[in-house]
């Protein structure tokens, strides 16, 4: 898998920089420089790993990297639409390298706990503000307004939603990995990590509808058509799947999934301690021991 991401991050990262009138400059910048990065771990840990005294730091390593890479190479949508099978390659590679965190301690558990919550409270209020954006953008009576709740919109993803994405999968990630609720042993986590990696598929879609907005409303209020009624479904289902991830983190429905209950099978049942603070004699070589 490594060598096969290496060959993907070249590919990628030289199909972004080749890109003519990119739409973003910034994010084809990230995006060449990152997967040259990643080309080069790849490739290094592919050979890494026929070293045995190189095995356990290479595969740190590369756990902490794909980890922070899937939700850059989200950012790099914006650039180039390749990284959609990267984003899948850096999960699968995580799950199959069996990332093993230490156990948070209480107070970092709750301060990542906090920064969780937070990003994703903040998460929930930045969807429903632009479903109320596209709300308004398809109905506004105004140029003014019609125009400005695309500029809004544009701004909103740019600035407040991706990062939020990024953020929210991050520090989901880093709870998950470092308490007993694991990302694969119980099925409401696993359901929000597929529900953190499917919203940005939508955003791929949000994005160029709402610069087409934007730039037809330029000149004069129009009818959005088709575009804007797509844009406030897809709007409507990314604030809905925020909702039910946060009903999951609340109810945790489902229990174990088959590999976390392999998981507990695996771990042989712990004895109990005692001790022998005094024996009485009950038959000829016999006493009953008395413990604490």
């Amino acid at each position: 898998m490594q060598l096969v991401f290496g060959v993907f991050a070249v590919t990628a990262g030289s199909m972004i920089a080749l890109r003519p009138d990119p739409p973003h400059p910034l994010f084809t910048t990230a995006g060449t420089y990152g997967y040259a990065l990643a080309a080069v771990l790849s490739f290094g840990g592919w050979l890494a790993f026929g070293r045995p005294a190189l095995t356990a730091r290479i595969r740190r390593v590369l756990i902490v990297f794909h980890l922070l890479f899937v939700p850059a190479q989200f950012l790099f949508l914006l650039a180039h639409p390749t990284p959609w099978l990267g984003m899948t390659l850096s999960s699968v590679i995580v799950v199959g390298l069996k990332p093993r965190l230490p156990r948070l301690g209480r107070t970092p558990r709750k301060v990542w706990l906090t920064l969780h919550v937070g990003i994703g409270v903040g998460w929930l209020g930045i969807s429903t503000g632009m479903l109320l954006l596209s709300i308004i953008g398809a109905t506004a009576g105004s140029h003014e307004l019609q125009h400005g709740a695309y500029l809004l919109l544009g701004s909103f993803e740019i600035l407040l939603a991706i990062p939020s994405v990024f953020l929210t999968i991050i520090t989901g990630v880093v709870i998950s990995l470092g308490t007993p609720w694991g990302l694969l042993k119980h099925k409401w986590v696993l359901v929000k990590l597929v529900i953190a990696l499917a919203l940005p598929f939508l955003a791929f879609f949000e994005g160029p509808w709402i610069e087409e907005l934007e730039a037809r409303s330029a000149a004069g209020q129009i009818e959005t058509g088709a575009t804007g009624m797509l844009l406030i479904g897809a709007m409507g289902l990314f604030a809905a799947l925020l909702w039910t991830a946060t009903i999951l983190s609340v109810f945790k429905p489902g229990g174990r999934t088959r590999w976390g209950r392999r998981k507990d099978e695996a771990q042989p049942t712990p004895g109990t301690a005692a001790t022998v603070v005094a024996a009485r004699p009950v038959a000829a070589d016999a006493v009953t021991p008395s413990r604490r």
